[in-house]
């Protein structure tokens, strides 16, 4: 019987693909890539073990409103924004202000462990299409 916290063959391949990952994939887009690389791997399997990777602080998981969920094996400290046209996901890595998380801090009276900020925005690609169809 393996341990809960093993890092079985199909955690590693599903933790490979997203390291190997360009963009933000989606657990469909994982499920897709799986199989387009020969790998039969159940739904729940998948999903199992994104939530498995997540919990370990391996990958992060971005919750984008009126989205699926999306993953990303960067875990140092960066932020995200989104196309609101395309759905396009890329990484901004921007320091926070340390003024604004000591005031929320004080606001709120909560000690702030981590911050995810998604911005969102209209790409290049969109912005470029857009003049050219006028």
């Amino acid at each position: 019987m393996r341990k809960a916290g093993a890092m079985t063959v199909q955690r590693k391949t599903i933790y490979d693909l997203l390291t190997a990952a360009q963009d933000h994939p989606t657990a469909s887009d994982i499920i897709e890539k799986l199989k387009a690389g020969g790998h039969n791997f159940a739904y729940a399997t998948v999903y199992n073990t994104l939530k498995y990777l997540t919990e370990e602080g391996l990958i992060q998981e971005l919750k984008l409103e009126g989205d699926a969920s999306r993953y990303d094996a960067r875990t140092e400290d960066h932020h995200h924004i989104v196309c609101t046209t395309c759905g396009k996901v890329d990484e901004v890595f921007i320091e926070t202000p340390s003024e604004w998380l000591q005031s929320i801090a004080k606001q709120t009276g909560y000690e702030i462990t981590e911050e995810q900020y998604l911005f969102k925005g209209v790409c290049e690609g969109c912005r470029n299409a857009k003049k050219s169809a006028h």
